[in-house]
Parts: C-alpha cells; sequence; structure tokens
C-alpha cells in the first residue's frame, strides 16, 4: 500500500488556536459531521471570518484536530517507552517490557483524553474518503502504530533468542506485530464501547502470553 501524503498544517495564531480548541472538544464530543462551523466559532469567542481566515475550511480544522491529538499522543507513549526499565527481577527480554508498556500507556490515555473511544476511529466512521486531507492523518497513525508494534515484536522475538539469525525471524515478527495491533485496536474499540471492563487491561494480558 502506497503511503498517503503527509497533509497541509496551518501556523497557529492566538484566534486560531482558540478555535481548534473549541473545536476539538466539540468534534470528540459530539462527531465531526454534526458540528457546524457557526457552533465552533460562537464557542471560541471568533467570527466565522477570523475562522475561514485562519484555517480556510472545515476540514483543516479537523486535520488540525486530528494531527494535534496524534502528535499529543506520540509524545505520551515516547515518554512510556523511555521509562520502561525492568526490574533485576524481571526475566522478560526489555521488548516485552516495552509491548506491554503500549498497553499500559493507552489505558491511561484513554482514561485521561478519551472516555468515548479512539478520536481515530471515531474520525474514520465519518470520514472513509481517502481523498479527505484529514484521511492521511488517520491512517498515518495507525500505520506507525502498526510498524512500532513490528519493530517490538522484533525486539522481543530477538530477546527470547527467536528469530535472531533464522530464516522465519523477519517473518515471525511481522505476524506478531499484526497480532498485536489486531489486540491493541480491538481493546480501543471495546473501551469506547463499554462493552466490559478495563479492555486494555484483558488486552495486556493476552499480549502477555502471546509473547511469554
Amino acid at each position: 500500500m502506497s503511503p498517503t501524503p503527509e497533509p497541509r498544517r496551518i501556523t497557529m495564531t492566538p484566534g486560531a488556536r482558540r478555535a481548534l480548541e473549541a473545536a476539538s472538544r466539540l468534534f470528540y464530543e459530539h462527531g465531526i459531521h454534526a458540528v457546524g462551523v457557526d457552533l465552533i466559532a460562537a464557542e471560541a469567542g471568533v467570527t466565522k471570518k477570523t475562522l475561514y481566515d485562519r484555517f480556510g475550511s472545515k476540514d483543516q480544522l479537523v486535520v488540525e484536530y486530528l494531527a494535534a491529538r496524534d502528535e499529543r499522543w506520540r509524545a505520551f507513549l515516547a515518554e512510556r517507552l523511555e521509562a520502561v526499565s525492568p526490574g533485576p527481577d524481571d526475566v522478560r527480554p526489555p521488548g516485552v517490557a516495552r509491548v506491554l508498556a503500549v498497553f499500559d500507556a493507552s489505558r491511561a490515555w484513554m482514561e485521561a483524553n478519551s472516555p468515548r473511544g479512539c478520536s481515530m476511529v471515531n474520525a474514520h466512521a465519518e470520514i472513509d474518503d481517502r481523498g479527505h486531507p484529514a484521511y492521511s492523518v488517520i491512517a498515518g497513525q495507525k500505520r506507525w502504530m502498526l510498524e512500532l508494534f513490528t519493530r517490538l515484536a522484533r525486539e522481543a522475538e530477538a530477546g527470547n533468542g527467536n528469530g535472531n539469525g533464522t530464516k522465519n525471524g523477519p517473518r515471525k515478527a511481522d505476524q506478531l506485530g499484526r497480532t498485536l495491533m489486531l489486540l491493541h485496536e480491538g481493546a480501543l474499540v471495546a473501551h469506547g464501547l463499554r462493552i466490559f471492563p478495563d479492555a486494555l487491561g484483558e488486552a495486556r494480558e493476552q499480549a502477555r502470553a502471546l509473547l511469554t
């Protein structure tokens, strides 16, 4: 699959930031299609003219909303992955600990920032047109997560003594990365739907069993 192009971003002024903060809250709480420019402008305390002068269109507001959440999530996750330091009694390879840290970070992020589920999954339910400028943000984050899980799976396999220098090692790690991604994304959806408690904790335990 060819990569989707990077979306165009704008330089933020104070007025644009107010509009984006209002739009981000409204888009997440009510849905992208349900929120109009009039409501965003009123909530932000700016005129519609100011909003269009800064963003050009509602579509660009959606791009900025999703891209900003993606940037915050990646920074949030990076801090937690950097902090992974197995203790002296931890016999797991570092790659395993880092995979589990992704699930821990997702659980903390969802509890603090995403009570209604993953913003990218929710946005994709409304935006499935590959020509929409926000589509590349949605697909880009999920592609990045798959690459992360695949890289961590390779670390875990190497640490376990599996797949290091063997013919099937890279292929096995790629398959493991996809499986971890499926566990993670399914847990995000289950969290948003509140089907059962602590979906991400359950997915973490399934990932741990798979890796060890």
